[in-house]
């Protein structure tokens, strides 16, 4: 949605905003009823936000609350009204952010989202704010993005801008592999225990190969001990770092639970990571950023060097298989990134994902999901859809 110019009665408006508190300012909005009602039943939320300074608040609209309620989302998010709690702080940025402080470079903004139930990242569960186009955009777990629909409304403690739908708080790495497609990587991580110990870390880097990338060694990882594939899955985690795409520079080693250093490289405009190229990356996940990649790592063969016309097996002798490995049990996908193709696919269909929009608002807590419709009942009273 591209931004129009303001009248001089909107510009005066937006002026005279600027001297209002925050529920005088939600209130003033007719867009956002529904939020005004959604905070008004937490009263330590609303006291909290009315105190801050320097904070930015994506505000949903009524219509981004409609398709939620409607949406398979929504009507999954039924069983728990403290839900609503951080899902309000993840909306609001620590930081005054205009639309103009928003450019074509990807920003990774932190959050008010603290709570260790919901985020395990130092400075608070992120956002990605970056301009596509004439589009201010957030991107949120899942790859779900909001666009700004209404930009620079001012308040006393800082800038409010509505967006077009409910940002979806990151899930675990176990939960956003198996809503994604990734269900090799998902299979693989329970086979070998280490679901739990993978989620529970604080600050990670991780770097997913798909579906594909597990099928092309297909031959390969049935002769692979317990031990052996999780010093690999090891190789793939990065352990106090999160590193997001802007923090990625050629050249960089950076040290893995396995013990070895992968390598990274930026060769005609791909990331590379070892010898495997980056096909998704960004996928802000509850304790840390998640990269998908085309092909598995090998701590044993870090030596390949990064080729972006053809994939690398990093597995001498390894060939294809037909069926994915590591996938008997794994749920099919209940999400998909961004909205579209499961991340597992190819990277053609992920990309196209990455850039579609739907309605989100997973509210998981990182022990498990956790439903909010209850909220959204218990404030159904106050809707003004």
């Amino acid at each position: 949605m591209q931004f129009k110019l303001l009248s001089v009665a909107a510009l005066a408006a937006t002026a005279s905003a600027q001297s209002m508190n925050l529920t005088a300012t939600l209130m003033n909005n007719s867009m956002l009823s529904n939020l005004t009602s959604y905070v008004s039943l937490f009263p330590s939320v609303l006291s909290s936000l009315e105190s801050a300074t320097n904070i930015t608040i994506l505000a949903p609209s009524n219509a981004a609350f409609s398709a939620l309620l409607n949406s398979s989302a929504g009507m999954a998010l039924a069983n728990n009204s403290a839900a609503i709690q951080p899902i309000l702080t993840y909306h609001v940025l620590n930081g005054t952010y205009y639309a103009s402080n928003i450019t074509s470079n990807a920003t990774f903004v932190p959050t008010m989202l603290s709570d260790p139930a919901y985020a395990n990242v130092t400075g608070g569960q992120r956002v990605e704010a970056i301009t596509e186009g004439m589009n201010v955009t957030f991107f949120s777990g899942l790859l779900q993005n909001a666009s700004v629909m209404q930009a620079n409304i001012n308040f006393t403690g800082g800038v409010i801008h509505v967006i077009d739908s409910v940002l979806t708080i990151p899930q675990t790495i176990a939960a956003t592999a198996e809503a994604a497609g990734l269900s090799a990587i998902a299979g693989a991580l329970t086979d070998t225990n280490l679901v739990t110990a993978v989620d529970d870390l604080m600050d990670v880097t991780v770097f997913v190969p798909n579906n594909a990338a597990f099928q092309a060694i297909g031959s390969a990882v049935g002769n692979l001990t317990m031990a052996q594939l999780s010093s690999i899955l090891e190789y793939h985690v990065v352990n106090g770092t999160v590193a997001y795409s802007t923090d990625l520079m050629s050249g960089m080693t950076i040290p893995t639970l396995n013990g070895n250093n992968v390598t990274i490289t930026i060769m005609n405009g791909s990331v590379f990571v070892d010898s495997a190229m980056v096909v998704i990356p960004d996928v802000l996940v509850a304790n840390g950023v998640v990269h998908v990649i085309d092909a598995v790592l090998n701590p044993n063969a870090t030596t390949l060097t990064a080729n972006p016309t053809t994939t690398m097996v990093a597995f001498a002798g390894a060939s294809s298989v037909s069926t994915i490995p590591f996938t008997s049990g794994i749920p099919t996908p209940t999400s998909m990134l961004g909205g579209g193709a499961a991340a597992g696919a190819s990277s053609a269909s992920a990309a196209m994902a990455a850039s579609s929009s739907t309605a989100g608002a997973w509210a998981p807590m990182r022990t498990g999901a956790v439903g909010a419709a209850a909220l959204f009942a218990a404030g159904g009273a106050f809707m003004n859809v």
